[in-house]
């Protein structure tokens, strides 16, 4: 395996740093960003870019952070690289305190503000693989962050090295750090254009090796239900409790058996994550997820089926259920030009790795950035476990993944 060891320092410099700034982004608000507290991050990339001598670097109106390394091959293709600065809201992330176990030997390893807490190999199948890495971790009481700042890290790695390593060819690369990609908003509709890329990478997949350029299509939906109140004690025939109806729904879906924990590979699901309100007023947020777009719609038609039933079987009651667009499958469109995924399964190939590509049950800024005419596949990281405590990285997963984009553009000027 080709030796990546002079990223590792700064790599893991770079995400502890990272991770330490709270960055958690809020689906509730309509701001851009939806919370300041990921410009934080930015500033602190801004700065960054400042001193490693990038070009034309611009924080943006609505909270992205753009910069360039200029080309020294004119002809080359500009290639952009991506990765988003927020954390994932369904965990812990303020106040998180990295823990990096260097040479990791193998044994459980433990969380100091969480006893209960055991990552080993059994735990996370894949951490087995790592024996011998440096592992970072968060210390238990939070997620690390590792989703999306391994992403960052890996991109500013491999920018200081295109900028300070006179002699190398290479045309044109663009960086963009997104905010809110965890709630689905990380691509304005001014990225593509403000990016200016003939295609990109979002650096924001898992195991070493693996590159997808098939995701879920995505909607999401949310259903509000208004009960009829009255006071308990004379409620007969007059109440109509609007939390009643929301477990009706939740059961009718339930008995589909496509929810998240009863599905894998391609299989989609229809996905109820939150639940605010009481017995007059209740609302209901679901994902919606399928790889093809006849799924999807046939999702979200089942959801309003249920909706509507459960409306006529609680007289009294009112149920809407509105389902907006979200993201959809990257592989509609990058099947017509495959020229990305293709130059980074060679440059995989030719750092000794064999390539993987699966469909990923998930979604990226790429699905939204290929959509909107940025053919942009996702690349590994390294990172493990994510949205959960028990997240880890292995610093020489990001330290391969930084070479395999600089392979990427090294192959793009040949």
């Amino acid at each position: 395996m080709t030796d990546t060891s002079s990223f590792d320092k700064a790599l893991e410099q770079r995400l502890v740093a990272y991770c330490e700034i709270d960055s958690q982004s809020d689906e509730h608000s309509p701001s851009k960003p939806s919370t300041a507290i990921q410009l934080d991050v930015q500033r602190h990339l801004q700065a960054e870019l400042e001193k490693i001598g990038a070009s034309d670097i611009e924080l943006t109106s609505y909270g992205a952070l753009l910069a360039t390394v200029p080309a020294t091959d004119p002809n080359a293709p500009t290639i952009g690289f991506c990765a988003h600065v927020d954390t994932a809201p369904q965990f812990n992330a303020a106040n998180v305190k990295p823990r990096v176990h260097r040479a990791w030997s193998g044994t459980d390893i433990t969380f100091p503000d969480n006893a209960d807490l055991v990552l080993n190999a059994e735990t996370s199948d894949y951490l087995g693989d790592r024996v011998g890495d440096d592992i970072i971790t968060a210390s238990g009481l939070t997620l690390l962050g590792a989703d999306d700042k391994a992403g960052v890290a890996i991109i500013m790695t491999m920018a200081e090295h295109l900028l300070s390593t006179p002699g190398l060819k290479h045309g044109k690369v663009r960086l963009a750090f997104t905010p809110d990609e965890e709630i689905g908003r990380g691509v304005d509709d001014a990225l593509p254009e403000d990016f200016g890329v003939d295609f990109a990478y979002t650096l924001d997949g898992a195991k070493r090796g693996t590159m997808e350029y098939e995701t879920f299509s995505a909607d999401g939906a949310v259903v509000t239900i208004s009960g009829v109140s009255a006071h308990p004690g004379y409620a007969k025939d007059k109440m109509v409790n609007a939390l009643h109806v929301a477990a009706a729904i939740t059961s009718a879906l339930d008995e589909d058996g496509t929810t998240p924990e009863t599905t894998d590979g391609t299989q989609g699901f229809t996905h109820i994550y939150a639940q605010d309100g009481g017995s007059s007023e209740t609302t209901l947020r679901f994902i919606i997820r399928d790889f093809e777009l006849e799924g999807l719609a046939e999702r979200g038609a089942r959801l309003q089926a249920v909706c509507a039933k459960a409306e006529a079987d609680f007289p009294g009651a009112k149920v809407s259920c509105e389902i907006t667009k979200q993201y959809r499958n990257m592989r509609y469109w990058l099947e017509d030009d495959m020229t990305p995924v293709d130059l980074a399964r060679d440059a995989m190939r030719e750092l000794g790795m064999d390539p993987k590509s699966v469909p990923i049950r998930g979604g990226t800024d790429g699905s939204r950035l290929t959509e909107l005419g940025v053919p942009c596949p996702n690349l590994f990281t390294g990172m493990m476990e994510i949205h959960g405590p028990l997240e880890w990285i292995s610093v020489q997963d990001m330290a391969l993944a930084t070479k395999t984009i600089l392979t990427i553009i090294d192959r793009a000027a040949r």
